[in-house]
């Protein structure tokens, strides 16, 4: 049992900072895709609280609420 735990637990820990890195990746998808968006005015301003709201969760380290804030803002542009 203990040995289950210790893998899980070790296996966790590498993880996190592989979705952490996913974060900057979206970030400069939305970055590219505000360059040629169609979208109007309300709807890039709604991405961009959203690219704001994921970034700053990434900077606290939160970056299951990042990338849903990220995704999220993606799904806006059509991406």
């Amino acid at each position: 049992m203990k040995t289950t735990v210790l893998t899980l637990a070790v296996t966790l820990g590498f993880a996190a900072p592989a979705f952490a890195n996913d974060c900057p990746n979206l970030m400069g998808q939305i970055d590219e895709a505000m360059t040629t968006t169609t979208v109007d005015d309300a709807t890039k301003a709604e991405v961009q609280a959203l690219y704001d709201t994921g970034k700053a969760a990434h900077e606290a380290v939160d970056h299951d609420a990042s990338v849903a804030a990220l995704e999220e803002a993606l799904a806006l542009l059509g991406q």
